[in-house]
């Protein structure tokens, strides 16, 4: 077994669990769920399915738009700034946790997404 964190999650059936979580929890969030509205979250969920999956080391099938471009929009009109991107990471957290996935992996996603805020926020 290799030791990407895709591989320590458990693979494409982790992350498929983790995605759906994830947005159940984020749509439900008041500091978050506008920057969906309107989103066809079934392909929003792909979408995120397939950069977990590349980000956390497992097979790029991740197509969309990097991340700063994805997110330009959002920033310049709806404000969307660190404590959105914290929000975020929190969720994430959140489901990781609500999976038993071990808090050392928890940490590992977590930084991950760290690497990305820069670019999501358009920095």
């Amino acid at each position: 077994m290799s030791d990407t964190l895709y591989d320590k999650l458990g693979g494409e059936a982790a992350v498929d669990a983790a995605v759906d979580i994830f947005y159940r929890k984020v749509l439900s969030d008041d500091r978050i769920n506008r920057f969906f509205e309107g989103v066809d979250m079934d392909n929003q969920a792909a979408k995120q399915k397939a950069f977990l999956t590349l980000a956390f080391g497992g097979p790029n099938s991740y197509s969309g738009k990097d991340m700063r471009e994805g997110h330009a929009k959002l920033v310049k009109e709806q404000g969307l700034n660190d404590e959105h991107f914290d929000a975020v990471v929190e969720n994430l957290g959140a489901t990781l946790q609500e999976l038993n996935v071990p808090a050392e992996l928890i940490q590992e996603a977590a930084a991950i997404a760290e690497t990305t805020r820069a670019d999501v926020l358009g920095r």
